[in-house]
């Protein structure tokens, strides 16, 4: 099973070498992130800095930085447990689209070990600060990059709930802190909690916001999950987890947060009040410029006795992003097969910030089977943001990226096989001409037929490939050839 919290999971890596608490003091101005920056691109341990200049607080990091890790903190020996997991929930009788994805999440939520259980007493309420002893300048904040805004706290789980409907919404955005009571939030616009703010603001209401640090990473990891909006993260969390997740009513505000986390700030969202936010060097290896966003005050902050926070370091991949990334790769890939169950595997490379690039590989069936595979991706979901589709034959690769260049590179007629359209980009994307959208390609990498014009004499080549005869030969007898 998953720790429980993130005390304990920084317990078990330190006691198997995997972790190195820092004594030296760090500055949290730049210096705190180039050291952790060459760390993460290094695969080296989680780091735990105990002397931060300006807090008490030791700073948790790179604790997600490697697939094994990650996999550890789950309670996983691989991402394809949850896959599998997940696959069991899928009936075959269930319809596709997000209606077959809804009704595999209500069969999970149907597991009485799955739903979130509320609890009165909870390790992060052991201290409470209220009125004028909140101060945010006591948690280790981030200025990470040169050209950065101000300084970020980078993995706060935000909670808001929709106004009307009541459902409950975990993000993981990053946060500004703009001084001692003020947050600025940074809620892109495909966001399920800016929707909420927009409702509450059309309504005239403020909107109530808690922000929980340190959590067990179950939670962690399912607050970046992409999941439809109506899906609770905490009914996810426990799945991964196999456990469920303890909850404690706030004090200030009425949402409820993970009874284990380490510290959680309150606060009411007013509506139209707005600040600057950023610019903030960014998962994408760029800075994300300045924009407004809005401006949480902070009323109450709860904590453990001895808290610790726990920040991660994102820019130019590789970065912490990545097991992250790659584990929300594995564990959709059944969701997905129901929206577009043409598809065998995908792969989301990590330098394309996982949602500019997909490799699809397909089962192909007819002409064009690739070009409506690009489509579908486009229409599902957070897939939608997706700027580059290759669609390779299912007897490629797709996690090589090696093979899928030589596929994309030397199986495709530029003037047949590229299909560009514009449609919606991720917030964050700068290389489209104008904010929000843009145009995309998709490549058809997969072998051509008759049927789609391809009339060249003999039809599409044979790929060389090896004699199985000889090879078989070739592999009893390596040791003899001495190489």
């Amino acid at each position: 099973m998953a720790y429980d919290d993130l005390r304990s999971l920084l317990r078990a890596l330190e006691r198997e070498g995997d972790l190195k608490r820092v004594k030296a003091e760090v500055d949290p101005y730049l210096e705190v992130g180039e050291i952790v920056d060459r760390v993460q691109k290094a695969a080296g341990p989680a780091l735990l800095f105990e002397n931060v200049k300006g807090s008490a607080m030791p700073l948790a990091m790179n604790v997600f930085g490697t697939d094994r890790r990650l996999l550890k903190a789950l309670g996983l020996k691989s991402y394809g447990e949850i896959s599998d997991k997940i696959g069991g929930l899928l009936r075959p009788e269930l319809p596709h689209g997000f209606v077959g994805v809804r009704e595999a999440f209500g069969k999970l939520g149907a597991m009485t070990h799955v739903p979130p259980k509320k609890v009165k007493d909870a390790p992060v309420q052991e201290v409470v600060l209220t009125g004028d002893d909140v101060d945010l300048d006591r948690l280790p904040a981030l200025f990470t990059w040169p050209q950065d805004g101000g300084s970020f706290f980078n993995l706060g789980l935000t909670h808001t709930k929709d106004p009307e409907s009541g459902i409950r919404n975990l993000g993981l955005y990053r946060l500004q802190r703009h001084d001692r009571r003020t947050i600025g939030m940074h809620w892109q616009i495909h966001k399920d909690s800016r929707n909420h703010y927009q409702v509450a603001a059309r309504r005239g209401e403020r909107l109530p916001v808690a922000i929980a640090f340190g959590c067990p990473p179950a939670v962690t990891y399912a607050s970046t999950a992409p999941l439809p909006g109506d899906i609770d993260e905490y009914l996810f969390a426990g799945f991964i987890a196999g456990k469920r997740i303890e909850m404690v009513d706030c004090r200030t505000v009425p949402l409820q947060v993970p009874a284990q986390a380490e510290v959680v700030i309150e606060g009411w969202l007013e509506p139209g009040e707005m600040l600057p936010e950023g610019p903030f060097g960014d998962h994408t290896g760029f800075y994300t410029p300045q924009e407004p966003f809005p401006a949480l005050k902070i009323d109450c902050v709860t904590m453990r006795k001895r808290p610790l926070l726990q920040s991660i370091v994102v820019g130019r991949p590789p970065t912490e992003d990545g097991p992250l990334g790659r584990a929300t790769e594995r564990f959709f890939l059944p969701l997905l097969k129901i929206i577009v169950p043409d598809i065998v595997d995908y792969h989301l490379p990590e330098a394309g910030g996982f949602h500019n690039c997909a490799i699809v590989s397909i089962d192909k069936k007819y002409p064009k089977h690739a070009q409506k595979v690009m489509h579908a991706v486009w229409g599902a979901h957070m897939m939608s943001l997706t700027k580059l589709i290759v669609v390779v034959d299912s007897d490629c690769d797709v996690h090589d990226l090696h093979e899928v260049a030589w596929r994309a590179l030397g199986n495709t007629d530029y003037a047949r096989d590229l299909s560009v359209v514009e449609g919606p980009v991720d917030h964050l994307d700068h290389a489209s001409y104008q904010q929000f959208w843009g145009g995309k390609a998709g490549i058809d990498a997969t072998k051509k037929w008759p049927e789609e014009g391809y009339t060249r004499d003999g039809g599409w080549p044979d790929m060389v490939l090896s004699d199985p005869d000889t090879a078989a030969k070739v592999d009893r007898r390596w040791k003899e050839y001495g190489l």
